[in-house]
């Protein structure tokens, strides 16, 4: 009667554990993935780490410490089974229910794939940690309930023995926040760190051969624990327990030499980039810059080792990996709270970097490395990018190039501004960027490298549109954007007719649904390839508020390259202050239309790129089609600089740190949480019961 309540209890107790891991998960899942359109699976499994403090001790608490107290480990003791396969088997049976459980929520993703785009590598790697996690904490259970004969103690050793890891990284920070002997000793038991690399996107081979060791050693202490039991009635009785201990403290060494071991080998081999913005991943254009370096760049971090941003660490040692001349000092600002006006007296945050070669120095401020915006429903900031890599590989570039170019900015006439991401471009490519007013000037500045005029909505004045003239006739290069005004541009019209273009009045109407977003001036335009589309050709650019661009004659001495273009279905309509819909009506001029034209003549070398729309090139426009508006920005100032300049004039785009949220009807959220969080456990549990009364009557 005794072993059929045991066996019982054992059942349900078993039965409620995974149950709990199921209905608490989605729960989470319920609100975060559901509610909230996260399209990410690692919110949720980070948010329910703290589960396994309660659920494992609970779990695990009976498997050895009850065949002390029944005395039913004398069979243990005495079968002819090895130990090793015995204490297997105990691991197997926790471990058996626990990996049921993961596989359901292994199912997650495939349901909120219903509903938008999912990160599926991210989040099958996510849920590969929560389960080697969770793997990790039942042998530690099993172990420490080898070692009593009480549940109850079983339970809060477990428990105490799984809050330490859980918490130990705030342990070691507690003791040092720049790190010593004692806290890297410490920082060995941390349970958590493994998990945080997984649950970010990152297949990091150390953390899973970390989580395999410490299984693998707790397991074979838990043999060694028994074993040494076995041989307590022995005459060697001493020998075998110094034998013992020495084979515990071998296992510990082994241990942590094949982790050292792992830890030391370059991140290019241990780490695989799962995000699909590729967030740990080095394009291949930094790594050309890199690995071409010859002068010597020392990469300050103004952060402890142990507390710097672990992220921006990653990306710094593939940069330190890619070549011998980028050295990497981390400076503990606590240590040395001045060290970084040897290089600017602006003050600078924590994490901050600053990359110096020579006598040339620049500083990458911590708040640029990540871009955030403000989420109005919770009036927070949220990370939506991360740039590290755009920043480091300009900043390299900069303190390795004493040459910096200058691109003018013509002001006076309404024109718009570069801001956002369109300026930080610019300052990518170490460019400089001055505005230019032709009415105080005499001439273009000699030392213009591109000339840039941004939709100007009153007219030039004929002197203002000469100078203009005069640069372009000696070689210059202009990028110029148009918008629609009711004024005369007639001098500003002057231009482009030099070369053989001309602005028809009015803003094009896109009337093929395939070629505009929501609104018919909302143009998604044709992209024809060039080196300039190269990094946009295979999406979408977005360019509302278009006028049409039309060539007006042939010229042997001057040739144009179609960049972007609209349908032949377009149309323009002129009279835009009075228009009442998007019809076409008679008179409307038709397409196709020029939306963004290369020039290029031949005898004077003159370029000009020329976009009919001012707002493409602004960042509302930019955030549409998930920054190409920006990349095609780039490339086209860094079409117009000398090739022998270009390259110092590489950009690398902001990574998005997140997809879109999910979209997700209120009515399938209801019944799917419900059949998730309620129904879904509650049917797995009345399974295991109905297992269970099954093989108690067979």
């Amino acid at each position: 009667m005794e072993e059929r309540i045991s066996g019982i209890f054992s059942v349900c107790y078993r039965v409620a554990v995974f149950g709990c891991y199921i209905s608490i998960l989605f729960l989470y899942f319920y609100v975060y993935n559901l509610s909230y359109g996260y399209p990410y699976i690692s919110y949720s499994l980070n948010a329910i780490a703290f589960i396994f403090l309660v659920t494992v001790p609970v779990l695990t608490m009976r498997i050895l410490a009850e065949e002390r107290h029944a005395r039913t480990d004398q069979l243990i003791l005495t079968a002819p089974v090895s130990v090793g396969k015995i204490v297997l088997a105990k691991f197997l049976a926790p471990a058996a229910v626990f990996s049921i459980a993961v596989a359901v929520i292994a199912l997650s993703p495939l349901l909120l794939g219903r509903f938008g785009t999912i990160p599926y590598a991210e989040s099958y790697v996510a849920i590969l940690g929560f389960w080697l996690y969770g793997l990790t904490c039942i042998a530690i259970g099993i172990f420490v309930s080898s070692l009593t004969e009480s549940q109850v103690i079983a339970a809060v050793l477990t428990f105490i023995a799984l809050f330490l890891g859980y918490m130990m990284d705030g342990i070691t920070q507690t003791i040092s926040s720049g790190g010593n002997l004692l806290t890297r000793i410490l920082g060995c038991y941390n349970l958590t760190a493994g998990l945080e690399q997984l649950t970010n996107g990152r297949l990091d081979y150390t953390a899973v051969v970390y989580y395999a060791s410490m299984m693998v050693l707790f397991l074979f202490l838990t043999a060694q624990s028994i074993q040494k039991r076995r041989w307590s009635v022995s005459r060697k009785k001493i020998g075998m327990g110094i034998f013992n201990t020495g084979f515990c403290a071998a296992a510990v060494a082994l241990t942590v030499i094949v982790n050292l071991t792992a830890a030391a080998l370059p991140t290019s081999v241990t780490v695989l980039d799962c995000t699909s913005a590729g967030l740990y991943s080095i394009t291949e254009s930094t790594k050309r810059i890199i690995s071409s370096l010859e002068q010597e760049v020392e990469l300050y971090v103004l952060a402890s080792e142990t507390s710097g941003d672990e992220q921006l660490a990653a990306t710094l040692a593939q940069y330190r990996e890619l070549s011998s001349n980028i050295q990497v000092t981390y400076v503990d600002p606590a240590v040395s709270p001045n060290f970084y006006q040897k290089y600017t007296q602006d003050p600078v945050s924590s994490n901050s970097i600053i990359a110096v070669c020579k006598d040339r120095s620049k500083v990458i401020d911590y708040s640029e490395v990540y871009e955030t915006e403000v989420d109005y429903q919770t009036y927070s900031s949220v990370t939506i990018g991360y740039d590290a890599e755009g920043k480091l590989t300009s900043a390299i570039q900069y303190v390795t190039n004493e040459d910096m170019q200058t691109v003018y900015a013509v002001t006076g006439h309404g024109e718009s501004s570069l801001s956002g991401r369109f300026k930080e471009s610019i300052e990518k490519m170490n460019l400089g960027l001055k505005d230019l007013n032709l009415l105080v000037e005499d001439a273009v500045p000699k030392d213009c490298q591109a000339l840039v005029i941004l939709g100007p909505t009153s007219d030039f004045s004929k002197d203002d549109a000469e100078k203009v003239k005069n640069y372009l006739a000696d070689g210059g290069k202009a990028f110029i954007t148009t918008q629609y005004t009711e004024e005369s541009m007639e001098h500003f019209q002057s231009i482009l007719t030099d070369y053989g273009l001309q602005i028809n009045n009015g803003m094009v109407v896109e009337a093929n649904d395939g070629n505009y977003y929501q609104n018919p001036m909302y143009l998604l335009p044709q992209i024809s390839y060039d080196t300039v589309t190269a990094e946009v050709s295979d999406a979408y650019v977005f360019a509302p508020y278009a006028q049409g661009l039309t060539q007006l004659q042939e010229d042997d001495t001057i040739s144009y390259t179609e960049l972007l273009s609209t349908s032949e279905q377009a149309y323009i309509k002129a009279d835009v202050q009075n228009m009442t819909g998007f019809e076409k009506e008679e008179g409307d001029l038709t397409g196709p239309f020029l939306i963004g034209v290369s020039v290029a003549d031949t005898t004077s070398h003159a370029q000009l790129l020329v976009y009919t729309s001012t707002m493409m090139f602004t960042d509302e426009a930019d955030q549409q089609v998930s920054g190409k508006n920006a990349a095609l920005f780039a490339s086209s100032i860094r079409s117009m600089i000398a090739e022998s300049d270009a390259s110092g004039l590489i950009v690398i785009p902001v990574k998005p740190y997140t997809l879109e949220s999910l979209v997700i009807a209120q009515g399938t959220i209801l019944l799917t949480g419900f059949c998730s969080v309620i129904a879904v456990p509650l049917a797995l549990a009345a399974a295991g019961i109905l297992i269970w009364m099954r093989r108690r009557k067979a």
